[in-house]
């Protein structure tokens, strides 16, 4: 789209909709877990190239409209010349695919591939099952990039830190975003527009007798108060399943291997 848009010396346009539109259809919404937040999906695309991003509400009115009704209104409200679909793409309420669409000029894109993934073709299905099985090696050779949570910095039950492994606890800025499966990661960790390298465990903290789920991350060679900071992690590669372990001291050794491996 980028190319074209330059060659024709016309803007390169997204226009994308909030909130996602399975919640407001209700398509099975209450599993609905997104790869990006729409923070994230806007800073992908500009550094992609592209000059606008325009954000539609999404309602259940709007879900209603028509191809044609929308491939009108993509004319009128943003000049479209051109529109760039996916292969397996189709829009409007009457689910028209490019073949169809006699409108406007369509391009249709092949399927997604990536230099860092031998899959094919990829898809947000396939990413999201691969992190729902902590498998973010192969998520994010997908993605053509590592995978990425961010949220802010609050408080926890100081436990780590009493063991000599002080964690920062994030609390996600956006709810619906995909959480890895529960394990011990090697994250990169960025905070205070600095980054440094990291330990993070997912899960329930079973040694403890925790329950609910928690993203908890050691920093390496790192000893600063960053409570109310933002945190960013992006996740390289899965350590080892999240286990109960007899004593604290046991868990202590434990973390100091996971500690080398994060390392090397």
């Amino acid at each position: 789209m980028v190319s074209a848009a330059r060659e024709r010396g016309e803007e390169a346009v997204v226009v994308t909709f909030w909130p996602h539109p399975r919640t407001v259809l209700q398509q099975d919404a209450r599993d609905l877990r997104l790869l990006t937040t729409l923070a994230e999906k806007k800073a992908l695309l500009k550094a992609a190239g592209i000059d606008r991003i325009e954000v539609i509400p999404f309602t259940r009115e709007f879900a209603a409209m028509k191809a044609q009704e929308y491939l009108e209104m993509l004319k009128a409200r943003y000049g479209a010349s051109l529109v760039v679909m996916g292969y397996d793409n189709h829009i409007g309420a009457d689910k028209l695919t490019a073949g169809e669409i006699s409108l406007t000029p369509v391009m249709v894109v092949a399927p997604c591939h990536s230099e860092r993934s031998e899959e094919s073709p990829i898809s947000s299905t396939k990413i999201r099952k691969a992190l729902e099985a902590g498998d973010v090696e192969r998520a994010n050779g997908m993605l053509g990039y590592d995978y990425e949570l961010y949220g802010v910095v609050v408080a926890g039950n100081r436990l780590g830190r009493t063991m000599g492994f002080p964690t920062a606890n994030m609390q996600l800025y956006e709810p619906l975003k995909l959480v890895p499966a529960n394990g011990v990661y090697a994250v990169e960790v960025e905070v205070d527009g600095r980054n440094f390298r990291g330990m993070c465990n997912i899960g329930v903290r079973p040694t403890v007798g925790g329950a609910a789920q928690t993203i908890e991350t050691h920093i390496l060679d790192f000893d600063e108060d960053i409570y109310g900071l933002p945190i960013g992690l992006r996740f390289f590669r899965r350590i080892r399943d999240e286990r109960k372990f007899p004593s604290l001291d046991a868990l202590k050794e434990q973390l100091a291997r996971d500690a080398l491996i994060c390392k090397k």
